[in-house]
């Protein structure tokens, strides 16, 4: 697998919701979590904490490593370092190593770069590009799940907000009020892409999912109304606007707006098992229930096996016999089409541990959405069971 930094944070994210759920913020577990990691969670979260070990080890090991505002990882991008930032927190948090590494430093140098580092837009917007003010889609996966998470674990109110407030920024740069997406990258000197590009809108979807969610379990949900309604609202447009241009393939094209045989297009599996998730997850926590329908249909057809045997990858139409979800975007070059993509396998875990809480909540709207398997309820964790392989 790569170890791209929004691979790293994504990877990490995806592990918590499907195996660590107490830690995630999806879970019913109020926030701050438990300082004290559980005998039945270590084995669970010994590969998230890990990636947290390593990316704090080889910051310290780096030859331009200095003390002070830093990313957790130098790649040129100013936001995708931070979607790291919460395993980095939680190891700090729950005494991982026993402070021989200082997890909580490499934090706060990574919070104090955003904040005082990395330029802005004049109303404030951070860039998720360094060298440059460009904003992109993906940054509201990467940042504000982090600056929010930071601001529960440190009681700090404003951090809290200012995730809200550059979510808000972002989308007012970037959606598109007609067709009720977002852009992909604006603002640039170089680089734009105006495209409604489908998994650019699944990270900013389950970006706003996630501080919802950190918001409704934090000590301030009562006093930040206001601000959850407007993350519940925000997400249901994307999805709205996302799932009218899905078509009987029941597989979202790479660009939203574009036919599949469009030059640059193509039918895309990562997107279409991301925005999924931000379905059943918004059935959870807001009870909405419109699109369960497409989503259900998606994730079927996704999970579609022509075989009986369940154990087995080979007869599965979406995954190879190595376990690996297709057809996929070129996470390095969203024009085009990839083969092996770390960043599929994590949303395919997110899109299952998503519909397992559904499930687990008693699969509200069920009666807008049929649930009926094409594989068994037993078949589909061994699927998912043999793709967590590649991902944990």
């Amino acid at each position: 697998m790569k170890t791209s930094s929004w691979e790293l944070g994504t990877r990490s994210q995806a592990i918590l919701e499907l195996n660590a759920t107490t830690y995630s913020v999806f879970s019913k577990t109020s926030l701050p979590p438990p300082k004290s990691v559980q005998q039945n969670t270590v084995n669970p979260l010994s590969p998230f904490f890990a990636i947290a070990r390593s990316t704090v080890q080889g910051r310290a090991q780096s030859n331009n490593y200095t003390v002070g505002p830093q990313p957790l990882i130098q790649d040129g991008s100013a936001g995708d370092p931070a979607s790291i930032g919460v395993s980095v927190l939680l190891a700090n948090w729950t005494g991982q190593d026993g402070g021989k590494i200082n997890y909580g430093s490499a934090a706060k140098d990574q919070l104090d770069f955003l904040l005082q580092k990395v330029p802005r837009t004049s109303d404030g917007a951070i860039s998720h590009h360094v060298d440059m003010v460009q904003l992109w889609s993906d940054f509201v996966y990467m940042v504000p799940p982090f600056l929010a998470y930071y601001g529960v674990i440190a009681q700090n109110r404003t951090l809290l907000e200012e995730s809200y407030t550059q979510i808000k920024l972002y989308r007012t740069y970037l959606r598109d009020p007609t067709a009720n997406m977002w852009k992909h990258v604006l603002l640039g000197t170089s680089g734009n892409d105006e495209g409604y590009w489908s998994t650019g809108n699944g990270w900013a979807a389950a970006g706003m999912l996630r501080v919802l969610a950190t918001i409704r379990q934090s000590q301030y949900a009562n006093t930040m109304k206001s601000e959850q309604n407007d993350l519940i609202t925000w997400v249901g447009e994307i999805q709205s606007g996302i799932y009218a241009t899905l078509d009987s393939t029941n597989i979202l094209t790479n660009y939203a707006n574009q036919p599949a045989t469009a030059p640059g297009n193509f039918y895309d599996a990562a997107s279409t098992a991301i925005i999924a998730s931000t379905v059943y997850r918004l059935a959870v926590i807001a009870n909405k229930h419109s699109h369960l329908p497409a989503a259900e249909r998606s994730r079927k057809t996704l999970y579609n096996s022509t075989g009986t045997n369940t154990n087995t990858l080979e007869n599965y139409t979406h995954f190879t016999a190595n376990g690996w979800l297709l057809p996929v975007v070129n996470p390095l070059s969203v024009g085009q089409e990839g083969r092996e993509s770390p960043e599929a396998q994590a949303f395919v875990i997110e899109m299952h541990a998503a519909w397992k809480d559904w499930v687990a909540a008693g699969s509200k709207g069920a009666n807008a959405a049929e649930i009926v398997q094409p594989c068994t309820m037993w078949g589909c964790l061994a699927l998912v069971g043999l793709v967590v392989g590649l991902v944990g």
